[in-house]
């Protein structure tokens, strides 16, 4: 049987694009975001696939907003849950429904430089080599198991923007590598 997957997103989806177009595809059941306007959303109706939104504005506390999106990724019964570019910290409510199947992108080599700024903080400290990585997410931010990880040369006259764009190509690769191996998704 094969195994269901929800992905969340909050962006451009270049992340969601990748397993799109790899043989995880159809493994997706569906994509969320905490933002209606994420590029995310289009590219996942556009592939057929259903795709929900729940925004934090239109929820009275944190706590609502935890439950209406635990609630909103149950319905599609995953079997694990892909955060691929997903900018919200995840609940412990949340990371308990899926514990150990939550799978999450991060820029940089964890456990260096974890959080939103992985990209701009290994350029500010000066390191000569960064990645990403491909962890399990616990209830800490970005500490979770780590399942596979790579490399990217911080190159002379890299910018944030260069060397991010250099770490999401090789971050697509790995996470489908990375899936494919995890969940036995044959090509």
């Amino acid at each position: 049987m094969e195994s269901r997957i929800v992905v969340l997103a909050s962006g451009s989806g270049t992340l969601l694009q990748a397993l799109l177009d790899s043989p995880m595809g159809g493994s997706i059941v569906a994509v969320g975001s905490d933002r209606s306007d994420a590029v995310a959303l289009g590219r996942a109706l556009r592939a057929g696939m259903p795709a929900f939104e729940v925004e934090p504005g239109e929820f009275a506390t944190r706590g609502e907003w935890d439950t209406a999106l635990l609630e909103a990724c149950q319905a599609y019964r995953p079997d694990w849950v892909v955060s691929a570019g997903f900018m919200r910290i995840l609940a412990p409510v949340f990371v308990s429904a899926f514990r150990g199947r939550i799978i999450n992108t991060h820029p940089a080599l964890l456990p260096s430089f974890p959080g939103a700024h992985g990209v701009s903080e290994a350029l500010r400290y000066g390191v000569k080599v960064t990645g990403c990585t491909i962890h399990i997410v616990d209830e800490g931010v970005d500490t979770g198991p780590i399942l596979a990880q790579r490399a990217v040369p911080v190159l002379t006259g890299d910018t944030e923007a260069s060397l991010h764009e250099r770490i999401k190509v090789v971050e697509r690769e790995l996470l489908v590598e990375t899936l494919t191996q995890l969940i036995g998704v044959t090509p």
